[in-house]
């Protein structure tokens, strides 16, 4: 950029550099301050609201997370349950062995021989 700016020092002056700060400054390459500060602000507005939203979701995540193990002792307590009755559903005497007089558990719902 040195050898840039000697050269059009020395052959057009300060027209050639006022001339090469306009094209700069038309092309978009040199920006005044404010337009850059502004354009920092909303990149940094953008990227807290983008952390934000990430947080949000990291919570609802582990939200998530919590029901879903609390679900999964429900219904691991339940399924002991259901078998517990099923183990006490089964040890009961049958509708038919007590009409015929077999009231005994262990007997597997045998009548009695006479």
């Amino acid at each position: 950029m040195g050898d840039l700016t000697s050269g059009l020092v020395v052959q057009g002056g300060a027209a050639a550099i006022l001339s090469a700060v306009v094209m700069l400054i038309l092309v978009g390459r040199l920006v005044p301050r404010s337009v850059l500060e502004d354009v920092r602000a909303d990149r940094d507005a953008q990227l807290a609201e983008l952390r934000a939203e990430r947080d949000s979701w990291k919570a609802a995540h582990a939200t998530s997370e919590e029901a879903r193990h609390l679900d999964q002792d429900s219904v691991r307590e339940l399924l002991e349950v259901a078998r517990t009755t099923e183990h006490l559903m089964r040890a009961l005497p049958s509708p038919k062995a007590m009409v015929e007089g077999v009231s005994d558990a262990l007997d597997s719902g045998l009548a009695p021989q006479t």
